[in-house]
């Protein structure tokens, strides 16, 4: 079954880090981006451009309405994925809690419906 590691952290922390613990940081991805590669999980992955550049679409009586930057604020912003190929929920939970996004923000764990 597959399941969505969505990545969520406040995106202005990047900025605030050194140039080494940013380093770090990308190479801790890198690490876990490659543990999935090899244990045959992973399904593809991206990191996501920052919240303000987004556009969000809603419809409001019968018309869409097109707005610039997220529609909700909040103190943490979607920032990457991971799709991953697990047995059951309880692997999949494990390899979040291996994702260093657990370290700095929330890694939310759902499954895939099949279209």
């Amino acid at each position: 079954m597959q399941y969505l590691l969505t990545l969520y952290a406040d995106e202005s922390g990047w900025g605030q880090m050194t140039p080494e613990q940013q380093q770090q940081g990308v190479a801790a991805y890198a690490a876990y981006t490659e543990a999935l590669r090899s244990a045959g999980v992973l399904v593809n992955s991206n990191r996501l451009r920052p919240s303000a550049t987004a556009t969000t679409l809603r419809t409001n009586n019968g018309k869409t309405q097109v707005l610039d930057g997220p529609f909700a604020e909040s103190k943490e912003q979607l920032g990457g994925y991971y799709l991953i190929e697990a047995s059951d929920l309880d692997a999949a939970m494990q390899w979040a809690g291996r994702c260093p996004g657990v370290q700095h923000g929330v890694v939310e764990v759902r499954a895939v419906w099949a279209m």
